[in-house]
């Protein structure tokens, strides 16, 4: 069987979410989806948590620093402080 893929595991959770919500299932087997669901999320919460980990890593100089993050603006556009 392959390996479970975050993508995966979130296409399983919005199936769930999406039977659970038809409420249309006995009691039993709706608590029995809901703790699966529960462990697809925690699944889901580790693995963007390492790719977090992953990012801040890979957001580092040479000497360990942290590189500023700046908001990607296309040539042609401006960035507007007061929009909102």
């Amino acid at each position: 069987m392959a390996k479970k893929t975050f993508e995966m595991a979130m296409k399983q959770l919005e199936q769930i979410v999406q039977e659970l919500e038809t409420g249309d299932m006995p009691l039993e087997k709706a608590i029995k989806k809901f703790e699966e669901g529960i462990q697809i999320s925690k699944y889901c919460s580790e693995k963007l948590d390492e790719s977090e980990k992953r990012i801040t890593l890979l957001m580092r100089d040479s000497n360990g620093e942290k590189v500023s993050e700046s908001p990607f603006v296309a040539e042609n556009e401006s960035i507007d402080k007061n929009a909102d």
